[in-house]
This record gives C-alpha cells, sequence and structure tokens, in this order.
C-alpha cells in the first residue's frame, strides 16, 4: 500500500470528484482511477461510489479515508520536524483558539512569530471547547489554545497555562434581568450553556461554585456567534469572558450582570496531545503566546 495511493484517495473525498482530485495530487484522472481501484483490490472492498455529482466515500471508503488523512498528516509533520531539527524552520502550524484567545493573543503572537519564522505557514480556525478537543485528538489541529477544563485528562493532554480571564453573566442590553444583584435571583431563567456539556458547562459550574443548584438549560452553543444571538435577541442569559462581554461590538447587544457573586476563573492556556512529538515550531509558537500574554498583563 503506498502513500500516493493513500493520498490519491483523500484528494478524491474532499475534493468529491476524480478529476478534481487528480489536478491536486498531479496525475491524470485515468491513473488517479487506476490507483484507487488498486486499492480497492488490494482491500476487497469499494471505496467510492459515483454519483452523478461526483464521488462519494462506502462505508469503508471513510474508514480507510480518516486513518489515511491521519498517516499523510503525520508524515508531513515529521518532515518537517526533521528539518526544523535540523535549522530549516519551515512548515505549516494549525491552531485551534477559543475566542477570547483569538481577540487577546492570536494577533500579538502572529505579528512576532511571523517576523522570527516568515517561512512557517500558520492556519488558526476559531472554535469552542468542545470542537477544540475533537480536531486535536483527530490531528487536524496541532495545538488548541482555549480554557483548560477542569478534570482534563493529564494522560490525554499537556497544557501550558497563558493567562486567566473571568466568565461574567450577560443578557440582552435592556433586560429587566439586567438589573439583578445575585445569581439566585436569575436561578429560573433560561440560561445558554457553553462548554463539553450541560453536565460541565461553565453555567452549572458557576452556579455551584457558589453552593447553588444549576440552573435550567435553555440552549447548549458552541460558537460565541450563537451565544450572541441567543443571548443578545432573547430572553437568555449566559457567561462570557468579561474581555469579549466588554468589547464594543458585544456591548452593543448584550450587557453584563451586576450580581454579587464573583464571575467563573478560567485559565486560558495552550493545549497538545500528550503522544505528540513537540517539534521546534510548535515550541517557539508557544513561546510567542508567553510573550504575548506577559504584553497583556502589564497592560491590565
Amino acid at each position: 500500500m503506498k502513500l500516493s495511493t493513500l493520498q490519491a484517495l483523500v484528494a478524491a473525498i474532499e475534493e468529491g470528484s476524480l478529476r478534481g482530485a487528480a489536478k491536486r495530487v498531479g496525475v491524470s484522472q485515468p491513473a488517479l482511477t487506476k490507483m484507487i481501484r488498486e486499492l480497492e483490490i488490494e482491500l476487497a472492498a469499494p471505496l467510492l461510489v459515483r454519483t452523478s455529482q461526483g464521488v462519494l466515500p462506502t462505508a469503508q471508503g471513510q474508514v480507510m479515508f480518516e486513518h489515511a488523512l491521519k498517516v499523510s498528516q503525520e508524515l508531513l509533520a515529521a518532515i518537517d520536524q526533521v528539518r526544523q531539527l535540523g535549522g530549516d524552520m519551515r512548515g505549516e502550524l494549525n491552531i485551534g483558539a477559543v475566542p477570547v484567545a483569538v481577540m487577546l493573543l492570536i494577533p500579538e503572537t502572529l505579528r512576532t512569530f511571523g517576523q522570527a519564522f516568515p517561512h512557517i505557514k500558520l492556519r488558526v480556525s476559531e472554535e469552542l471547547y468542545i470542537a477544540q478537543l475533537q480536531r486535536l485528538r483527530s490531528g487536524q489541529v496541532d495545538m488548541a489554545v482555549g480554557g483548560i477544563p477542569q478534570g482534563l485528562s493529564s494522560g490525554e493532554f499537556v497544557t501550558e497555562p497563558l493567562m486567566t480571564t473571568s466568565m461574567v453573566v450577560v443578557v440582552r442590553k435592556g433586560s429587566p434581568r439586567a438589573q439583578a444583584t445575585s445569581l439566585s435571583a436569575l436561578a429560573d431563567a433560561k440560561w445558554v450553556y457553553t462548554g463539553a456539556s450541560t453536565v460541565t458547562g461553565y453555567a452549572q459550574q458557576l452556579f455551584e461554585r457558589h453552593g447553588l443548584q444549576a440552573p435550567p438549560v435553555g440552549a447548549v452553543v458552541n460558537s460565541t456567534v450563537a451565544l450572541l444571538s441567543l443571548v443578545g435577541s432573547g430572553d437568555y442569559v449566559g457567561l462570557m469572558p468579561k474581555q469579549i462581554a466588554e468589547h464594543p461590538l458585544a456591548a452593543s447587544l448584550i450587557s453584563v450582570v451586576p450580581v454579587a457573586e464573583s464571575g467563573l476563573p478560567l485559565t486560558v492556556g495552550a493545549i497538545i496531545r500528550s503522544d505528540s512529538v513537540v517539534s521546534p515550531a510548535i515550541r517557539h509558537f508557544i513561546a510567542h503566546l508567553h510573550r504575548a500574554a506577559h504584553q497583556l498583563n502589564k497592560l491590565s
């Protein structure tokens, strides 16, 4: 089984067409079709279904695609690491970051890291907790920059704390609930939960921290835009990092509720898989994250 054949399968499934896949891998369409057919014969299983609109993976093809994608990514990462260890700082880093990190840490990190290592290609995707860990587990991102949750498996992940923030209570602009002075006054409200699940969501953690029963779940989201939309246009209550809640764009839609209880503290850090080989590029990126966090602390 050749790597080039696996890459042909990955290209076909990602492109959704044999023509597009052939162009991407730099071979003719008949040659690519032959490569995939040879792989199907070797595995004694159909991998693609031809449709009028292109190709789709079979169940067997999807399994093979997921493993082939991981193999390809790991090989490319290994090549980058070998070159970087030899002093050739080239390659690619894929970073998943939560909105507060994208707002406060990533811009300065990209500026200084980009100046120091102009030949490292950076891809940054904004996503919340659930998507971050899923993509980290699958190898789609090399590192996550986000809230370090309680109970995160140290056997699976390694964390590097960078900064702390506070999750504050927010409601829509003009809501009567904006005058609440305690969490108990909001206990009957519909809360938007963000986090791993309703079992470990930030709202539940905040209430339990102050000895209160968790509030009812109005909705569960994994998107800052969805959180802003629900809270900003409805009768929902949510939690949001203080820096985002006070940003002019968010402040035009929502208000921070002045409850007497302290907000939920959250440590933002770099998270990598414990079984991954930490490349020089990742080590340097973490160092630049620390530099950005230090600058932020000096300004606050």
